[in-house]
């Protein structure tokens, strides 16, 4: 009788000892799980503590970068900045499109287009007009002198860029279509290649690539922008980014109207600042900076109606497939 008892307390006493165990595992595998969400949290909080923007060659975030001041800025508010350079707008805007940067800046025709392929973007700002900050230029001793000349020849430009509206306008006002030329469709690298070695007849090109043509080839304007184009630049961010960062989007623009302030009566010193970073000459940026207009303001509507006009021009010329509302791309504030 006693063994059988002994039996049953060292049965019972197993039992216990299995369930303590068990308790203990779980509890521990709980911690685990706690502390794993946390460090999952934390990691992920930091991520969100990085400003990605991406910037071209010129322009007021170029000086922002070269100053520091939004740097500084940021990190009074827990941000870091990481800068990526694009060749053009609607490179840019790719970047924007697939997530690898959150803000960044490009003239009118870019989001358009890139609206118009489904980015989620939202204007958060632009700088004021500068119609002579691109042009169409030609060789200086080519035979062309109007836009007219321009009919069967080869244009280089940089597809779905500021400069392809450019050339639509003047084509328009000259009593031509872009169906009247050969377009070459290249970044502003190929093209001032392209246009140097006579491979094309005209390149379409903004500041500071266009000054550097007419500093150093001697470049003629054949049009530029005045009476045509209103040469807008914008500031832009994934809708999700603006809507989740709005104290960011804020200090971004306090800090381009500050540089802006100073900008628009130095252009020498802007250009002597930009100049080693940007491998172009101080005179040719001097240029660009004394033709080119400052003073970040927000979007309004009629600056949203200006772009629907273009957006327009460009549906009717089949080069966006269907029609686009850009107000759909303005932040909730803006359509109050």
């Amino acid at each position: 009788m006693r063994r059988k008892n002994q039996k049953s307390l060292l049965a019972l006493l197993l039992i216990m000892i299995v369930s303590l165990f068990a308790v203990i595992s779980g509890c521990s595998g709980e911690e685990k799980n706690v502390k794993s969400a946390g460090e999952s949290q934390e990691t992920k909080d930091k991520e969100e503590k990085v400003v990605r923007i991406g910037y071209q060659k010129y322009g007021t975030l170029n000086i922002l970068k070269k100053q520091g001041t939004l740097d500084k800025a940021l990190k009074s508010h827990g941000y870091s900045v990481e800068w990526i350079q694009f060749p053009a707008g609607p490179q840019l805007l790719e970047g924007l499109n697939v997530g690898s940067i959150d803000i960044g800046h490009t003239g009118e025709a870019p989001p358009i287009f890139a609206q118009a392929a489904g980015t989620d973007l939202v204007y958060i700002g632009h700088e004021p007009e500068s119609p002579l900050s691109e042009a169409i230029l030609v060789p200086k001793d080519s035979p062309i002198r109007t836009v007219q000349d321009l009919k069967g020849k080869k244009v280089a430009l940089n597809k779905g860029s500021n400069v392809h509206y450019l050339l639509v306008k003047a084509l328009e006002k000259a009593g031509l279509t872009i169906n009247d030329i050969e377009p070459k469709y290249l970044v502003p690298g190929d093209a001032r290649a392209a246009f140097e070695q006579g491979s094309v007849d005209a390149w379409v090109i903004w500041d500071p690539f266009f000054a550097v043509a007419e500093t150093e080839t001697g470049a003629r304007v054949l049009a530029d922008g005045k009476d045509l184009v209103k040469n807008r630049e914008f500031y832009l961010a994934s809708r999700k980014f603006a809507e989740n960062h709005k104290e960011v989007i804020d200090l971004l623009l306090e800090e381009i109207n500050k540089i802006d302030q100073w900008a628009k009566s130095a252009p020498k010193e802007v250009a002597e600042l930009l100049s080693p970073e940007l491998g172009i000459d101080v005179a040719s940026l001097e240029k660009a900076a004394k033709r080119r207009t400052y003073g970040v303001q927000k979007i309004s509507e009629q600056v949203l109606n200006d772009q629907q006009v273009i957006a327009d021009t460009f549906h009717q010329l089949k080069l966006i497939p269907e029609k686009i509302n850009v107000k759909e791309a303005a932040l909730e504030e803006t359509n109050n």
